[in-house]
């Protein structure tokens, strides 16, 4: 079951059609949060980024579109979907209304709310292998919107392709100045010794809730030292680890980039952390 401008529907139903705005011109964004027994993790976050998301794309948000409103239509298609009291991952689309070319004759919008179930209701650490190349075909623009989750994600996808015609398993997204930005799905650390590095946003990456969540744990520790600042190709291979960030996975260790093997202590603590984190805090 689906979430339509407040509707459930069936989500094999037809309730869109060629003349959406998302579909034509990516004229769309959105947010993926983690819910777990119907608590989202992180909502005023979310609430807060779609807002202004919202706002610098021009759309007109409705007077009805409150953190207590949304959060309600959100619990209320994790409960149509019988998932109250498991982890689930679902996806708010926001899209502006039909009509007009490049020129939007209606700057109203209309949203889209899905559920899927997740396996585990904790952050947890994988000990997979993980390797994750360069992608160096398409590259980030540095500015303001790259740091939207916008629909336009073609850089990814490319990426993403890429990346499973190659026998990898994430790609390491550049901007113009091949600067790296972020990972296909995520955001990026670096640790060296006991500093820990992250590209700012005026390179481009995406403003994440994950990074932001992980900014506030590390402001609040003496063992690590955190730095906002761009990130050289070069620095990967001299990196003792790597990890990659979202909301639904928590941290992902990259275990080999090319001939570099990284270890996984530094993202282990973290992790502990960060579930501490959502448990003293409250996920909400």
């Amino acid at each position: 079951m689906i979430n339509f401008n407040g509707e459930v529907r069936s989500s094999s139903e037809n309730f869109l059609n060629h003349t959406n705005r998302g579909l034509r011109y990516g004229d769309a964004l959105f947010e993926t949060m983690r819910v777990v027994n119907s608590k989202i993790f992180f909502w005023e976050e979310h609430y807060l980024r779609l807002m202004a998301s919202m706002r610098i794309l021009r759309m007109d948000i409705p007077m009805n579109f409150t953190m207590e409103y949304l959060e309600q239509e959100i619990l209320k298609t994790v409960g149509a979907n019988e998932m109250d009291t498991r982890p689930v991952r679902v996806r708010m689309g926001v899209h502006r209304k039909d009509g007009g070319l490049y020129l939007p004759t209606d700057r109203g919008v209309e949203y889209i709310i899905e559920v899927h179930e997740l396996q585990s209701p904790f952050y947890t650490l994988s000990e997979a292998p993980y390797t994750v190349e360069l992608f160096k075909d398409h590259w980030v623009n540095a500015g303001l919107l790259s740091t939207l989750k916008t629909n336009n994600r073609l850089v990814n996808v490319l990426a993403a392709i890429y990346a499973e015609e190659n026998g990898y398993e994430n790609g390491l997204l550049l901007n113009e100045k091949k600067n790296v930005v972020e990972a296909i799905n995520g955001n990026i650390f670096l640790v060296k010794g006991q500093t820990i590095k992250t590209p700012p946003l005026e390179d481009g990456c995406i403003n994440g809730i994950l990074r932001k969540q992980l900014l506030k744990i590390l402001s609040k520790l003496d063992s690590y030292t955190l730095e906002e600042q761009s990130v050289s190709p070069f620095e990967l291979q001299k990196a003792d680890e790597l990890f990659i960030t979202n909301t639904i996975t928590g941290i992902r260790p990259v275990t080999n980039y090319r001939k570099k093997q990284f270890k996984a202590d530094v993202s282990r603590d973290l992790l502990g952390k960060l579930n501490l984190h959502v448990r003293l805090g409250g996920p909400s």
